[in-house]
C-alpha cells in the first residue's frame, strides 16, 4: 500500500466535476429540475446546484448531499462515481 500520494488540485477538481456531471445526467434523465433537487436536499434556492453543475466557485457536493440526492433520484450512490 502506498503511504504517500500527493493529490494535485486539478486531480481533485476533476473528481468533483465527474461527480457533478453524473448527478446532472441522472437528474436530467429523471426529469428533476435543479430547483426541485435543491429544495429536496435542503437548499432554499437553485444557485448552489447551478454552480456545482457549472463548475463555478469551487462548489461541490458533500457526502450528505450525495446521500440525499441518491435517495431522491432512486439510484445507488456509486452511480455518481463512475467514469
Amino acid at each position: 500500500m502506498k503511504t504517500h500520494h500527493e493529490f494535485l488540485p486539478n486531480e481533485i477538481r476533476e473528481f468533483h466535476r465527474m461527480i457533478a456531471k453524473n448527478v446532472q445526467r441522472i437528474r436530467k434523465e429523471k426529469k428533476i429540475t435543479q430547483l426541485d433537487l435543491a429544495l429536496t436536499i435542503g437548499h432554499k434556492s437553485v444557485s448552489t446546484i447551478a454552480k456545482i453543475e457549472a463548475g463555478l466557485e469551487n462548489k461541490h457536493y458533500n457526502i450528505e448531499h450525495l446521500y440525499k440526492i441518491a435517495t431522491i433520484l432512486e439510484v445507488d450512490i456509486c452511480e455518481f462515481f463512475k467514469l
